[in-house]
């Protein structure tokens, strides 16, 4: 059975992205019990493909599949491996820093920040001298802000925290980088990444991606306090999981079936395609770079303070001088082209933001890259013939 997608504007925001055709194909399945015979095995190959788009195979890892938005799993970590009244140290690059922030103190963390400048990132330095400073049941790590477009060092970081805090469980939110960037989930040592399933793994969103490490996992059943959530929590959830991968029927809440049978698709494609997951990554940096080059070129500026610390999934973008949103967002749109505005608080009127994910980056016969700087410059052309 072939399909083909209608019309659209091209979608180049970062998240949700353009999604193939097959994906789709695969979200349009007909009406499926969640214990049915023929489902179970779909969920349990998601569970274990997931893993291995991580480098998270290690025997005790578990990985959760639950119908929400990737901000889920910010409640999920707090909720389930934070108790009330202990430490938390938050690497804040950017808005979504801000936001787990929230989301820990919700739950009755008491939050440390460590805010980097903007485009920058959190300094080796000041991240040693924080662990030092007192005892922090965990440390979050944006890996992409896509509020700024940066890229953490987030390896390097996992290392210092190992060095100095051996004890402290290190959460990763990759809602913006998994399946764009490489996560080296077991050579890190990272204990939970949080992500969602309509950015990097170019699935339609609805389903929150998480995977957690042994470590994590014997914390939760260590904890003294009752988990602060019915919903999500793990004690609820992980029978379920199990379950699925062990290829059992196993009920807590309804998951999203047709879903379900999408991210199997998408991650067969990543997992089982002609292209490595090495070379995935490499056609990320290949789209990042093109994007980038081509917009300096037209003498756009950038969020980030350096390309190695810039996403190579999505660009932070700044309006050359005398060009505002009202000359490049509602234009790219008239070109069938859709773009994000400005998200940081501090700077959101002075950029824009395109993502470049999924097949918008790894199939470029699609043309969508060369479609997106013509446009770029066509806008740009315009706006400054006007002043």
């Amino acid at each position: 059975m072939t399909f083909q997608q209608a019309p659209h504007k091209l979608l180049v925001i970062p998240g949700p992205i353009e999604f193939d055709s097959s994906i789709l194909l695969a979200n349009a399945t007909p009406g499926t019990s969640h214990v049915s015979p023929a489902f179970i095995p779909v969920f349990g190959d998601c569970l274990r493909l997931l893993k291995k788009v991580l480098y998270g195979e290690k025997p005790g890892n578990q990985s959760f599949l639950i119908a929400g938005s990737g901000t889920l799993g910010w409640d999920a970590t707090a909720a389930n491996l934070v108790e009330p009244g202990e430490d938390v140290l938050v690497l804040n690059h950017g808005y979504f820093g801000d936001s787990f922030a929230d989301c820990l103190e919700t739950y009755g963390a008491k939050v440390t920040q460590l805010k980097a400048p903007i485009g920058g990132v959190v300094s080796e330095a000041d991240l040693v001298a924080a662990l030092k400073s007192k005892k922090f049941k965990l440390v979050t790590i944006t890996h992409v802000d896509t509020s700024t477009g940066v890229l953490s060092p987030a390896g390097r970081y996992a290392e210092l925290i190992k060095q100095n805090s051996p004890d402290t469980l290190i959460a990763l939110d990759a809602v913006c980088s998994v399946a764009s960037e490489e996560i080296r989930f077991d050579d890190w040592g990272i204990d939970v990444v949080i992500s969602a399933t309509q950015k990097g793994l170019g699935v339609p969103p609805g389903l929150s991606v998480v995977l957690a490490s042994e470590r994590a996992i014997k914390t939760l059943e260590a904890r003294k306090a009752p988990v602060g959530s019915y919903y999500i929590s793990w004690k609820r959830w992980l029978p379920i999981m199990r379950a699925y991968e062990e290829g059992r029927p196993a009920y807590f809440a309804t998951p999203p079936v047709q879903l379900v049978y999408a991210l199997q698709a998408g991650l067969k494609a990543i997992v089982e395609g002609p292209q490595s997951l090495e070379d995935r990554f490499a056609a990320h940096k290949a789209a990042s770079n093109k994007i980038k080059d081509g917009l300096a070129q037209l003498g756009v500026g950038f969020v980030p303070l350096g390309r190695e610390i810039s996403a190579n999934g999505m660009t932070a973008a700044k309006y050359p001088e005398g060009v505002t949103a009202a000359d490049v967002l509602p234009k790219l749109a008239e070109l069938d082209i859709v773009v994000a505005g400005g998200l940081h608080k501090d700077i959101a009127t002075t950029y824009f933001r395109i993502g470049h994910m999924g097949v918008t980056a790894v199939k470029t016969e699609r043309g969508d890259l060369d479609k997106v700087l013509a446009g770029v410059k066509t806008v740009l052309d315009a706006a400054r013939a006007k002043k």
